[in-house]
Formats: C-alpha cells, structure tokens, sequence
C-alpha cells in the first residue's frame, strides 16, 4: 500500500482530506494483514475467499457485493462463481467474451467503472452503479476474480482500486501456495 503523503502532496490537499485519506490508508493497512493473517492459517483457497468477501462486505459501507469467480476448469473459457457476500444473487456463469469479468479476464488488468450505465458490458444488477473486477493471477495466468459491485457512483477511487488489487493478490498467493498441494494430491489418488 501506499505510504505518507508527500510534501508537495500534503501542500495541496486540505488538512481534513489529508486526515481522512490517512485513516483510509491506515484502515486498508489493517484490513491487508487480517488478510494474510488468514492466508497463512486458511484450509484453502475458498475458505480464504470467503473470508474475504465476508470482511470486505461487512468493513467497507459501500461494496455492496463482494465476490470472486473462479476459472473454469479444464476448459478456461468461462468463470463461474465462487464464494461471495452481498444484498444479490449472482451471475453464476460468465463466458470470457462477455461483461466487465470476462474483459478483465481476458486482458489480464482491473477493470474499474464507476458509473456502470455507461459501459455496455456491464451484466448485473440495475441497482448498481459502479464495479471493480481484479484479476487473480497462478503462474502468470488468470485463475480466479475478485469482483466488487456498489450501489453508488464513483466509489472505487485510485487508493480503494490499489487496497483491492492488494487483496486479490493475497488471495493469488494463497492460491499458488496451495496448487502444488493439490496436484499432489491428485496423483497419490
């Protein structure tokens, strides 16, 4: 995450902003190491999604929904929903080609709109107004999603968008961790 303001940042930004912002900050720093806290102790990948839909949606007044779509397997043309915490059903299936998951899917970078109307890719709900989708990488490839939906406009700001990407990442390094595992596990059956 990001750290201190910079001089010439702190001459710019009012003191109250400059006072929010370093809550914000420190917030999102607490939040990171709860997150891998939990990845160093997690049964598994999914459980530690979970979790962190779970304390994303319970922490962050805005995200409203608060899920992760995993690839699908063998055939890596689709992401199906994995575990999630929010006010709405899902989409249950994505094909690659299609909506804001598939586009972050296939070009590898965060996907951030924050008035959703005026994206046509957009798939979801009416009710919400901005989106985020990070992808998560294994071995350099997108295996998983960690997408966030809110019911107000322009809620993902560069520090919110930075502290997701972040917690996507602890949730990749979960995943990578534990693949040799399961690969493992597969062969010994």
């Amino acid at each position: 995450m990001r750290g201190p303001l910079s001089r010439v940042e702190q001459m710019l930004v009012p003191a109250v902003w400059r006072e929010a912002f370093e809550i914000k900050m420190a917030n999102y720093d607490i939040l990171l190491k709860e997150f891998d806290s939990l990845a160093r102790s997690a049964k598994d990948a999914k459980s530690l999604m979970q979790a962190v839909a779970d304390r994303l949606h319970e922490e962050m007044a805005r995200y409203n929904w608060v899920g992760f779509y995993l690839m699908e397997l063998p055939t890596l043309d689709a992401l199906v929903v994995g575990p999630y915490a929010g006010s709405f059903a899902p989409t249950l299936r994505i094909p690659l080609d299609r909506g804001l998951c598939g586009a972050a899917a296939t070009t590898g970078k965060t996907v951030v709109i924050n008035n959703v109307k005026t994206d046509p890719r957009y798939l979801g709900s009416d009710l919400v107004k901005s989106n985020i989708v990070v992808p998560i990488f294994m071995k350099k490839q997108v295996m998983a999603e960690l997408c966030i939906e809110s019911y107000f406009a322009d809620t993902f700001d560069w520090p919110q968008q930075k502290f997701i990407e972040s917690c996507a990442a602890v949730v990749g390094r979960c995943m990578e961790k534990q693949a040799p595992a399961a690969e493992g596990a597969k062969r010994s059956l």
